[in-house]
């Protein structure tokens, strides 16, 4: 790590980041030398209603990040040292809230859920996917936001009422965050959720008038739309474990990865392994769109309303698939030990698995998808089937990638990636085996949250500059390309190719 110059507003300076996942909410107190010196987690439930339903309870959500902020502060020693917070968060998830008694009207649709495939397919074949794709640089899929909310006007009038009167309030995870840690004072996010939700025109930054009235959504109920840091909200002591700081940094969770990968300028991209896979493109400030399964997203506003663009490609099971291997099948007992497993054997066996738990993304973008094991013989163990789940995550990323490179005409010289997957040795070699490239661990797994640290940073005067940030990232691992089968690919495909159109 390259030692920075000593210009810092105060020498014992700390940031405190959340980072508030899908499967649970972490705590980071960040030092101004870009350093975790502190950390807290607690996980929360996951609630499966029905097939291809999932949905979160944003009580347990709330009490997730207060606890796992109390174990940081404690781990920490206190909190005089620190100026500001920034928050990261599960994107495309919807919430909605008493703007009274911050009470959850609903669960929080999350952004796994499929029970909106209907709808798009309906609104595909009534000829609005144009629209939506030019407007916002995304699909009509249900991964998005505003199909969950039209879902929720359609089926539970009581709860849309009251949306329509103004006593609910809209938002994505960071909305809600902002609006418990104030006392319900703040109803905003950050330009990076925003144009995640099916709502937000890439063109004008701002909620789109013609996408509301083809959601239903009324405009009046959405947050106000904020850049990615500065002085965005502040927390209400009463409310938020007594502190009173501000909230200068705001970004969904893959932007924010990219942020803590330092990827400030065009051409920085970054892979994150998490529930999902998602990798992100810096591509300026100028939008570039996509028809063959990328994404367009805002990848940063400035506090001067500049935005930056990435091209994403998004990848729905991953972490999520080693989990299921966890407690669906029990072939392990925690995460870690798939590593070892799959290890034991050369190769799957033969054995192909494709993780469409809950459909697929990039690049067949098909919600009815369904996972597929196929190649099983009597020979099989479930030490094949580790390998396989590990191949299967390499395979889907190399499949954005050479997505990136033929549509994006993006052509990466390595792989920055980072997650909880990534501490994996086996699956960082598969990684770059199978793309061909060099993969460039991070030396902080926990990139988001380290984003989230970064923009609050910038936002409160920690840091002066991206390029002070961009000195202080770290590599915890080079993984260079060696031999590989360019056949496991080819059954790769053939098999994504017989997992779709599955569900009805």
């Amino acid at each position: 790590m390259k030692a920075l110059s000593s210009n810092y507003r105060l020498p014992m300076t700390c940031v405190l980041a959340i980072d508030a996942g899908t499967t649970g909410v972490t705590a980071l107190v960040v030092d101004a030398q870009a350093r975790v010196v502190a950390r807290g987690y607690r996980e929360f439930a996951q609630h499966f209603p029905q097939e291809g339903w999932v949905e979160h309870d944003l009580g347990e959500i709330w009490s997730a990040t207060l606890e796992a902020t109390r174990q940081a502060l404690a781990a920490h020693g206190g909190t005089d040292d620190l100026v500001a917070i920034g928050i990261t968060n599960q994107r495309e998830t919807v919430c909605l809230w008493d703007r009274e008694t911050l009470g959850a009207a609903r669960r929080a649709i999350v952004w796994q859920d499929r029970r909106t495939a209907a709808m798009c397919a309906s609104l595909i074949e009534a000829g609005h996917e144009d629209l939506v794709r030019e407007r916002t640089g995304l699909r009509l899929d249900p991964y998005f936001s505003a199909t969950k909310l039209a879902w929720i006007a359609a089926h539970e009038p009581n709860v849309w009422a009251q949306v329509a009167s103004g006593r609910i309030a809209i938002g994505t995870v960071d909305s809600y965050l902002v609006a418990r840690m104030t006392r319900g004072l703040s109803h905003l996010t950050d330009a990076t959720n925003a144009s995640r939700t099916l709502l937000y025109d890439l063109d004008t930054g701002t909620w789109d008038d013609r996408l509301c009235a083809l959601f239903g959504v009324p405009s009046h109920a959405l947050p106000e739309i904020v850049p990615s840091y500065g002085e965005l909200a502040r927390t209400e002591p009463s409310a938020f474990l007594g502190l009173s700081l501000p909230i200068s940094g705001i970004a969904g969770d893959q932007q924010a990865a990219l942020v803590g990968q330092a990827g400030f300028h065009a051409g920085a991209a970054k892979c994150t392994y998490g529930t999902g896979s998602f990798l992100l493109v810096h591509t300026g400030t100028t939008p570039q769109r996509s028809h063959s399964g990328l994404l367009t997203t805002v990848a940063l506003q400035h506090p001067d309303g500049r935005r930056d663009f990435a091209l994403e490609g998004a990848v729905f099971v991953t972490g999520s698939a080693v989990q299921w291997l966890r407690d669906g099948l029990g072939i392990i007992d925690s995460a870690a030990e798939i590593e070892e497993l799959a290890a034991s054997v050369p190769d799957s066996g033969g054995v192909v698995f494709v993780p469409a738990l809950t459909g697929l993304g990039a690049p067949e973008w098909d919600p009815t998808a369904r996972g597929l094991i196929i190649g099983i013989t009597r020979g099989t163990t479930r030490a094949h089937l580790a390998r396989a789940t590990l191949e299967a995550i390499a395979f889907e990323v190399r499949d954005v990638v050479d997505l990136m490179s033929r549509e994006g005409h993006v052509t990466l010289d390595r792989l920055a990636i980072d997650g909880g997957a990534a501490a994996n040795d086996l699956l960082c070699q598969l990684q770059a085996d199978t793309v061909r490239l060099v993969v460039d661990r991070s030396a902080e797994l926990q990139t988001t949250g380290l984003g989230a640290a970064f923009l609050a940073g910038l936002g409160s005067g920690v840091w002066t500059s991206t390029e002070q940030l961009a000195d202080t990232r770290r590599s915890s691992g080079s993984f260079a390309p060696g031999p590989w089968d360019p056949e496991a690919h080819d059954r790769w495909r053939e098999a994504v190719a017989r997992s779709r159109r599955w569900a009805r």
